[in-house]
C-alpha cells in the first residue's frame, strides 16, 4: 500500500472490530500512527499487538468516547504518545433495531449517544486542539472523518433511531466543515456498506453481495486513508459512499420544484400537488430512485 499517511497521528473510535479494525490496519500500512479505541480491552490489546507485529506504530485506548472523559482520554493518548494529532475517525456505533411503535426509550438514547454524541465530543476536542495550534502559528493539515449510513441518508423501516443518528452525523459533518476550515481542518464522512458483527446481526450476511465478498470492510478503508492523507486537503463537507460495489459521492438535500407562496391554507392543496408530481421520489436505502413505472 502507498504510504499516504506517513507519520500522521490518527485516532479511530470503535476500532477493535469490523470497519474500525480495517481502518486502523489500513492507516498503519499507509504509515500512520494509530490509536485504537474501543470499550473492549482484550479486543483493543489484540488489535494493537497485530498492528505492531506488522511493523506499524499503534497505541490503545479503552473507553467510552460518548463521554467527555472518554473523548479527552482518547486524544490524550495520541498527544502523550506522539505529541500531535492529525486525524480523527469517528466510527464507534451500535444497533438497537425496532419498529418505531415498539422502540424503547433507552434504545433510542443509547443509539443517539454512541453515534452522534461521540462524534460531537471527539470532533470538538480535536477542533479545539487544532484551533490552538493554528492560533500559535503552527501548520495544521488536519482531518475529521465521520461515519454515516444509507439508513440515515435514505431511511429504512425498523431503524428510526439509527437513521436519525446517522442523518444527524451527516448534517453535523457539513456544518463542522464550514467552521473548521479556518483552522486547517477538513471534515468529511464515509457512508459504508460492509459486513461486520453489527450488520451481520441484522441479516446483511445473508445476501449475494456478502457471499461474493463485496461487503468486506477492507473495501471501505482505501477511501478513508485517502481522506486522511494530504491528497484530500481540498475536499471538505462531503459524504463518500463506498463498498465493494461502488465508490460515489452522495448529493444532499436541495430545493426541488418551487411555486409562489400561498396565504390561504385551503389553497395549499391545489398549489402543492403539481410540485409533488414534479418532484423526484425518495430514494431507496441504496440511494436509487424507483423505476418510473413502479
Amino acid at each position: 500500500m502507498s504510504r499516504l499517511c506517513e507519520g500522521r497521528v490518527c485516532v479511530v473510535t470503535g476500532a477493535a472490530r469490523g470497519i474500525g479494525r480495517a481502518h486502523v490496519e489500513a492507516l498503519a500500512a499507509a504509515g500512520g500512527r494509530v490509536v485504537v479505541n474501543d470499550v473492549d480491552r482484550a479486543a483493543v490489546d489484540d488489535a494493537v499487538t497485530v498492528l505492531r507485529g506488522a511493523g506499524g506504530e499503534a497505541a490503545g485506548h479503552v473507553g467510552d468516547v460518548s463521554t467527555a472523559a472518554g473523548a479527552d482520554g482518547l486524544l490524550g493518548v495520541a498527544l502523550d504518545t506522539w505529541g500531535r494529532l492529525d486525524v480523527v475517525v469517528n466510527n464507534a456505533g451500535i444497533a438497537r433495531d425496532r419498529m418505531l411503535v415498539n422502540l424503547p426509550e433507552d434504545d433510542w438514547d443509547a443509539v443517539i449517544r454512541v453515534h452522534l454524541k461521540s462524534t460531537f465530543l471527539v470532533t470538538q476536542r480535536a477542533a479545539r486542539h487544532w484551533r490552538e495550534r493554528s492560533k500559535a502559528g503552527a501548520p495544521v493539515d488536519a482531518r475529521a472523518v465521520n461515519t454515516v449510513s444509507s439508513v440515515g441518508l435514505y431511511g429504512h423501516a425498523g431503524q428510526s433511531n439509527y437513521g436519525a443518528a446517522k442523518a444527524a452525523v451527516a448534517s453535523f459533518t457539513i456544518t463542522a466543515a464550514m467552521e473548521l476550515g479556518r483552522y486547517g481542518a477538513t471534515v468529511n464522512a464515509l457512508c459504508p456498506t460492509a459486513l461486520t458483527p453489527m450488520t451481520e446481526a441484522v441479516g446483511l450476511g445473508d445476501t449475494d453481495d456478502a457471499r461474493a465478498g463485496a461487503l468486506d470492510p477492507r473495501w471501505v478503508s482505501p477511501a478513508l486513508v485517502w481522506l486522511a492523507s494530504p491528497l484530500a486537503g481540498d475536499v471538505t463537507g462531503r459524504v463518500i459512499v463506498v463498498s465493494g460495489k461502488r465508490l460515489a459521492v452522495a448529493e444532499g438535500w436541495r430545493r426541488g420544484p418551487t411555486g409562489p407562496p400561498v396565504a390561504d391554507p385551503a389553497a395549499v392543496d391545489a398549489a402543492i400537488r403539481p410540485l409533488l408530481l414534479a418532484a423526484a421520489p425518495n430514494a431507496d436505502v441504496q440511494g436509487h430512485l424507483p423505476a418510473p413505472d413502479s
